[in-house]
């Protein structure tokens, strides 16, 4: 489906493009107060839009959510 998007306070139409997902894998961060941090990004919606970058690759679109997993030191929580 052809839609219009906002780049750069430029209107350009873009193509939703099917995807499979391949992989998603947590990054994990190691905070110096001993919190874990594992995060990752799911994406739900991918648009290539007509418009390319300088080396003519084609630019997209993203939809996505932030997923966060905190792992924190009991020293760190407060009693509910």
């Amino acid at each position: 489906m052809r839609k219009k998007h906002n780049l750069g306070g430029q209107e350009v139409w873009g193509e939703d493009v099917e995807f499979e997902v391949e992989k998603e894998s947590f990054n994990i961060y190691i905070l110096h107060d001993g919190t874990k941090l594992k995060l990752k990004v799911v994406v739900s919606g991918v648009t290539r839009l007509e418009a390319f970058a300088p080396n003519g690759d084609p630019l997209y679109a993203v939809q996505a959510t932030n997923v966060l997993v905190p792992e924190v030191p009991d020293n760190l929580r407060r009693k509910p």
